[in-house]
């Protein structure tokens, strides 16, 4: 299992290892994380079933998120109806539209008619240069508090890949409220991680 800061180390590595040998990539870079996107899916899949008819929105530093890029391509593999992804300009790749998403530059319009609204945390630690005026600035355009939630869905479900930034991504009472899946989320997790060093684990017997 490998998690490193540096995107494609798994794939480097997997390369190098006896043919038996499995690599798990546990997040490379700002490439991908793929037990996230699994546990992501299977969340959505627990509270909303069927994806056919799901709109979902990615919300916050796409750019430096491996997070993101796994939850887009198992939406868009999965089958979803709509797969949005939304943040500041500075914060959003330019490729994105290639990968079939529609991009938003402002909350309330990326998250209106919502089922499910993934919000992701500002990765200060990747971001070389001004990319925001402040933190203050982006939870006033772009953290999802109670009130904006109501662009969504009425039985939207909000998650987050943690660790959560109160008061910059996303407001307490989002995280601490009905519509709150994160804690849920967390536990899927447990379970997702299990069952892929399972497999692995009986692939080698």
């Amino acid at each position: 299992m490998v998690r490193h800061s540096e995107s494609g180390a798994p794939y480097l590595i997997s390369q190098h290892v006896a043919p038996h040998v499995h690599v798990v990539n546990a997040g490379d870079g700002r490439h991908a994380h793929p037990t996230q996107g699994l546990l992501d899916m299977l969340t959505i899949r627990h509270y909303k079933g069927d994806f056919s008819n799901l709109t979902v929105a990615i919300v916050g530093d796409v750019l430096h998120s491996r997070v993101a890029r796994s939850d887009i391509h198992a939406l868009t593999t999965l089958g979803c109806a709509e797969v949005r992804v939304v943040g500041p300009r500075t914060l959003i790749p330019g490729d994105l539209r290639e990968m079939g998403v529609q991009v938003y530059h402002d909350l309330q319009e990326g998250i209106k008619g919502c089922d499910v609204v993934i919000m992701l945390r500002l990765q200060n630690e990747r971001m070389s240069g001004a990319l925001l005026p402040s933190s203050q600035e982006y939870f006033k355009s772009f953290g999802l508090t109670q009130e904006k939630l109501q662009h969504a869905k009425s039985d939207a479900i909000v998650m987050h890949p943690g660790p959560i930034n109160r008061g910059v991504e996303i407001d307490s009472s989002v995280v601490d409220g009905k519509q709150s899946v994160i804690l849920p989320q967390v536990t899927f997790g447990i379970a997702v991680r299990m069952a892929v060093m399972s497999i692995v684990a009986g692939n080698e017997a």
